[in-house]
């Protein structure tokens, strides 16, 4: 049986969650809110302000499973709608993402003696204490790689800040200390296996020094595809671009901002997504400029604009995976992206989708101006993106992953 935890949940915990529960390898989930029918937080999920506990629902079936540990997370809510930078601020704020992390990861690790499961599994940066206790405890350490290795991505971003400085401050992620950096290969050394959702981070876990267990893909799951998808002529329009994520160069917006420029009025370009924190980027500010805006959407309102543009942008740099890619497939919006995120696991090149190497504007315009030529490309893509959608949602994820778990066990 299974020990499995996350501080905050998603789309993949969910899917993961409901896999090993229905293989009866669930023993509890710890977290630290959960939203169930008729529960506290259903109720002030009602409330304008506090809907956002509507992203921490799990299926009802797991409530009987489920330890929670709300009170340092609440605040962390509060202070972040507060404005109350300095509690927040990245791994030094009190109530940092690190905090909450660490602080979940030190009460499994109290309780494993407790609860006494065959294996524990958690999240990087929320995986060492209940490491080193489940060791002692003779407990497999089951490790989830959600992005990609640290040391590959200082190496790979390096070369985009190096290429384009003045987009330098946009990328978050090389400002960890070396402590947290410490931490996570210490995660992946207590590991017994690890799991990752895409071959690219897979990869990434060659740059770590010292000897790795068993690395194990099982890509995430798809949302249910749309079925009233309709296509409307793209003859004597531009073509209708969006692209929806964190605005980080990390993603390679510079070279979609850049291959757009090149096109002029045959394309529109639609952006959804927040400036980093507390950075002021003039190249950024100056981009947005030029295009469509929009600095957030509730998620249904995001499905439903990837349903009305053309081709989905992902020139990411480094991701390890991008459910934009697969909620845009779902949509019948065929996704342009890298080499460096779970496109070649998903897409088929020119059939379902598009891959282009990461970092290349001039191959990301290419790309595009091919699709102005052949108009009829983008309905036939995305046509067979709903049909590949339709072949893996996310039940398929949690299955497989539950079978692995079960191998280990």
């Amino acid at each position: 049986m299974i020990l499995f935890s996350h501080p905050t949940g998603n789309a993949n915990v969910r899917a993961a969650l409901e896999g090993i529960n229905d293989a009866n390898l669930l023993q509890s989930f710890y977290t630290t809110i959960a939203t169930y029918p008729g529960n506290t937080f259903d109720t002030i999920s009602r409330f304008g302000p506090l809907s956002e506990f509507k992203r921490r629902a799990y299926p009802p079936e797991l409530e009987k499973l489920t330890h929670i540990r709300p009170w340092k997370e609440l605040a962390r809510v509060a202070a972040k709608k507060g404005n109350l930078n300095n509690l927040v601020t990245h791994e030094h704020g009190r109530l940092s993402v690190d905090a909450i992390y660490h602080d979940l990861d030190r009460h499994v690790a109290a309780s494993l003696t407790k609860e006494e499961p065959q294996a524990v599994y958690a999240y990087e940066d929320g995986a060492l204490e209940t490491f080193k206790a489940g060791a002692k405890l003779n407990m497999k350490c089951l490790y989830d790689l959600p992005i990609g290795y640290w040391r590959a991505a200082r190496r790979l971003l390096r070369e985009v800040v190096e290429e384009r400085p003045e987009w330098a401050e946009t990328i978050a992620g090389m400002k960890d200390s070396e402590a947290k950096l410490a931490r996570k290969d210490e995660e992946i050394r207590r590991a017994d296996r690890i799991f990752v959702a895409s071959s690219f981070t897979k990869t990434t876990l060659l740059d770590y020094p010292g000897e790795l267990p068993p690395v194990e893909v099982i890509p995430y799951g798809f949302p249910i595809p749309t079925t009233n998808r309709v296509y409307d002529t793209i003859l004597n329009r531009p073509l209708r671009l969006l692209f929806v994520g964190g605005l980080s160069q990390r993603k390679g917006i510079a070279e979609m901002f850049e291959a757009v420029a090149a096109l002029g009025k045959e394309v529109e370009l639609t952006v959804v997504g927040a400036k980093p924190a507390g950075v002021t980027c003039t190249a950024l500010d100056e981009a947005l400029t030029k295009h469509r805006y929009i600095p957030s959407l509730p998620h249904g309102d995001i499905l439903r604009l990837m349903r009305e543009h053309d081709v989905f942008l992902f020139p990411s740099h480094f991701e390890g995976f991008g459910l934009v890619i697969t909620e845009a497939m779902s949509q019948g919006t065929p996704v342009i992206t890298t080499d460096r995120t779970a496109g070649p696991d998903l897409i088929t090149h020119g059939r379902d989708g598009f891959l282009i190497p990461a970092g290349s504007a001039a191959a990301l315009e290419q790309q595009i101006r091919e699709l102005i030529a052949n108009p009829a490309t983008v309905e036939k893509a995305g046509r067979a993106a709903i049909e590949r959608a339709g072949r893996r949602p996310w039940e398929v994820y949690g299955r497989e992953l539950a079978g692995a778990l079960n191998a280990c066990l």
